[in-house]
């Protein structure tokens, strides 16, 4: 799988990539198993305290992640495309059996208000793993959001999380 197939666009998308010392079956494990997400998808010193994985296109991507001070966090999303340790792609922008997600305005939680589409690319290098995140966005000001929110920087240490994780297994 490349990602040379997949089309972005610099105002629009972000994208994370690296190569990571971790084999492809590992990275895909810890992507794909709610017991493993929930030690390492948020960025220390928050946490992940429930995850359910439903893993097929139209499934269910749920986490609630916990502030330091907290305060519970609820994301819903659906998988798009799944293609075993190669690629994953879901959506915020819908809930389970493809429903529309309904925008909550008022909860306080940034993620009800920003919608994107990712995109995680693993693709085999030895006994390495070269590990591309896209996040695509509808538009500028969302993706715009999403970097100013931290993306490179939160979704750059879940990664090293990640990988400290799998080093154990």
């Amino acid at each position: 799988m490349s990602t040379a197939a997949i089309q972005t666009n610099s105002k629009l998308d972000l994208v994370l990539e690296r190569v990571v010392d971790v084999p492809r079956d590992l990275v895909w494990a810890a992507w794909t198993k709610p017991e493993h997400i929930k030690k390492w998808f948020t960025p220390a010193p928050w946490t992940t305290v429930d995850c359910e994985i439903d893993l097929r296109p139209g499934g269910m991507f749920r986490t609630i992640m916990r502030s330091p001070e907290g305060r519970d966090f609820p994301n819903v999303g659906c998988y798009l495309e799944i293609v075993p340790n190669e690629k994953l792609v879901w959506t915020s922008a819908l809930g389970p059996g493809y429903r529309p997600a309904i925008r909550a305005a008022g909860t306080g939680s940034s993620c009800d208000e920003l919608y994107f589409t990712a995109i995680i690319v693993l693709e085999a290098q030895g006994t390495r793993t070269k590990y591309t995140a896209i996040a695509m966005h509808g538009d500028e000001a969302t993706s715009k959001k999403h970097e100013e929110m931290g993306f490179y920087q939160g979704w750059g240490k879940v990664l090293d999380q990640l990988v400290a994780l799998a080093k154990t297994w």
